[in-house]
């Protein structure tokens, strides 16, 4: 592989794509360019729509799935998989919402099996930051004559130079006013992507700025309004989706991490030690740390994708997860010294872009708290 990972070569569509996705992510990462490639090569292959649920025309696909799949692609492209977990995790959400009309559902659902229309959520604010911590949006929705009209900002709109769909959280201009998501149509009058995205980590994710200048939506795209402190309760199922394709995605970068240094001590033989680096009992045991906190994550994400798992405890695989693929990854740096700070080196990419692992909710002081409180509460 060009970037020198050591993706399987049996028969395997999803790793094909993986493997096709590495050959240019050190470029979109060194340009901050959005892989439009890698979504039309999804959406050929018909993975926009995996799960999309049967009785809407999709594969229905499950969890432990659709996160081998996430974590595959993200050995190649996390930015990409950063894309289709999205994608699996909103059309998936908004086909099973019964607080969603029915021919909304289906016409997203089409438009995904179908067409491979691409939707994601459009959450973060500049002043709210994340609506996981409280908070009123400063996106407005007010009513007219035939629907909504839709003004404000969001921010990290992960694949916003692909989307067909936002799902808007925003509030209502009511004297009580209301909150809740609104299907916006990205190429609608009034949307403008500003490339702000310029971050150290997943540099292809395309997630810029999205702006609403009073973008004027049918009535029925506002698809779930409630009273704000309705929407305190956190949805089991979605929970499970949002952290374990996280998790997935993340040790997925750690195995391309492992996969480079494998390829790099089995071939590099300094000419003191007249023998590669491979067969150092030193190198083979940091290699053997590597392997637990990858087959650590493996298995915890497979398990709790089966199993009945809490919401407290999703959040804690997600955190462990994401130290876990951090630490193998910052193991695997420690080991190359120099050869893995290159610009040039796989490993000082997958460095930058494991690291965004802490990022995504919930952040670990969350998680911790959440999981304290459920053991010591109630006295």
């Amino acid at each position: 592989m060009m970037d020198g990972t050591l993706l399987s070569t049996r028969p395997d569509p999803v790793r094909d794509l993986a493997r096709r996705f590495a050959g240019t992510a050190a470029e979109h990462d060194r340009e901050g360019s959005f892989p439009l490639e890698n979504i039309a090569a999804l959406r050929e292959a018909g993975m926009l729509g995996l799960t999309v649920p049967a009785e809407f025309g999709g594969a229905g696909t499950e969890l432990a799935e659709a996160a081998r799949i996430v974590g595959t692609i993200a050995e190649g492209c996390p930015a990409t998989a950063l894309v289709l977990a999205m994608q699996f995790i909103q059309q998936r959400g908004v086909a099973r919402s019964a607080a969603i009309p029915r021919a909304v559902r289906a016409r997203l659902a089409e438009g995904a099996v179908k067409r491979g229309e691409v939707m994601n959520a459009l959450r973060v604010e500049p002043e709210l930051g994340t609506p996981a911590r409280g908070g009123l949006p400063a996106t407005v929705a007010r009513r007219t004559a035939d629907g909504w009209s839709l003004t404000g900002r969001k921010i990290y709109s992960t694949g916003s130079p692909a989307l067909d769909w936002g799902l808007v959280f925003a509030r209502t201009d009511e004297e009580a006013p209301r909150t809740g998501l609104f299907l916006l149509p990205m190429r609608a009058p009034g949307v403008r992507i500003v490339e702000t995205w310029d971050q150290a980590g997943l540099r292809a994710s395309g997630s810029h700025d999205v702006l609403m200048n009073e973008v004027l939506i049918p009535d029925d795209h506002a698809l779930d309004l409630r009273v704000p402190e309705d929407w305190n309760g956190r949805d089991a199922d979605a929970a499970a989706w949002n952290t374990l394709l996280i998790a997935a995605l993340y040790t997925g970068v750690a195995r391309a991490a492992r996969d480079w240094l494998i390829r790099f001590l089995r071939n590099r033989v300094p000419a003191n030690l007249g023998q590669p680096l491979a067969t150092l009992p030193r190198m083979q045991e940091a290699v053997g740390r590597i392997e637990a906190l990858i087959l650590t994550n493996e298995r915890l994400v497979g398990s709790a994708a089966r199993e009945e798992t809490t919401a407290a405890e999703l959040g804690l695989v997600k955190t462990v997860a994401a130290e876990n693929a951090v630490a193998a990854v910052q193991e695997a740096v420690a080991l190359c010294g120099n050869h893995a700070l290159a610009r040039s080196n796989p490993l000082e990419r997958h460095l930058r872009d494991v690291l965004c692992a802490r990022i995504h909710t919930p952040q670990p002081d969350a998680a911790l708290l959440a999981a304290g409180r459920a053991a010591l509460l109630p006295i």
